[in-house]
């Protein structure tokens, strides 16, 4: 029954997507809050943290140093790959994402609006140029050789979080060396919005105007437990536009939904484009 109203709420097209760490699972990326979500172990750190100390700086580049590869490794999973079919085909108007894999532009998506960055993308914080993390990834190699080797080995892809990094002890990252900005010798930071910061003003206003154009909202994988999700869940409400939610488990927005349903992603759908498109479509 929910997964027939997931159906009609998509075949009527003009809808406006909100996904959440749930969709990448399928491509080995875990999430926060589900049944294995990585906030069980694991503290993400704040903007606070970052900003006001160089240790915690160094300890979060060496840590993201590692977990880069295994997400710049991931590949759009068929979740992924299902809402592009259905953007081309005119049923959804575009995807707000709340993770920072850049999996969905991947999959070939069009209008995605990453709404905390993208961890392939650096900035410097004192003459704020941007870089890629792939030049960066090149330029701690060289200034820490042999370091991410040492944790090839073993399960790491257990160990690696939402946010790119993973989890390593003090004395595993005693020598680890940070490079600075390769134009002014700044400190580096993630092109991410940390947890504690805020979304900028002119990535939220996009959102915003993606979601009062729709005609209605589909919540993908994110529990809505944060405000920068679940705002557009309030938003809607306001806008008396219509709610459908699919995730793993509970989540803080289904008493405003008018159906939810608990499926994995990369199952349910792939299943949901072919019996609006047709098995010609895959």
């Amino acid at each position: 029954m929910a997964f027939a109203s997931l159906r009609d709420l998509v075949a009527g097209g003009g809808v406006a997507v909100l996904t959440g760490a749930g969709i990448s699972t399928g491509s080995g990326i875990p999430d926060y809050r589900g049944p294995n979500g990585s906030l069980r172990r694991h503290t993400p750190m704040t903007y606070q943290q970052f900003t006001r100390d160089a240790e915690s700086r160094r300890r979060y580049w060496a840590r993201s140093h590692v977990g880069w590869h295994h997400v710049a490794r991931a590949r759009p999973n068929p979740g992924h790959r299902a809402l592009a079919e259905l953007e081309a085909a005119g049923l959804l108007d575009g995807v707000v994402t709340q993770n920072v894999d850049g999996l969905h532009s991947a999959a070939g998506s069009q209008r995605v609006i990453d709404l905390h960055g993208n961890l392939a993308r650096v900035r410097c914080r004192s003459c704020g140029v941007m870089g890629t993390r792939a030049d960066l990834d090149r330029r701690l190699r060289a200034a820490n050789p042999g370091f991410g080797l040492r944790f090839a080995a073993g399960p790491l892809g257990a160990e690696v979080n939402p946010d790119g990094d993973v989890t390593l002890a003090d004395r595993e990252i005693a020598d680890f060396v940070m490079v600075g900005c390769p134009g002014c010798e700044g400190d580096l930071e993630p092109d991410v919005v940390f947890f504690g910061a805020t979304v900028p003003p002119e990535r939220l206003a996009s959102a915003v105007t993606l979601l009062s154009s729709a005609r209605a909202l589909l919540v993908l994988g994110s529990s809505l437990a944060v405000m920068s999700g679940y705002r557009f869940v309030l938003r809607a409400a306001e806008l008396g536009i219509p709610v459908g939610i699919v995730n793993q488990g509970p989540t803080r927005g289904d008493t405003r939904a008018v159906f939810t349903l608990d499926a994995q992603l990369s199952a349910v759908l792939p299943r949901l484009s072919a019996e609006l498109l047709g098995a010609a479509a895959r």
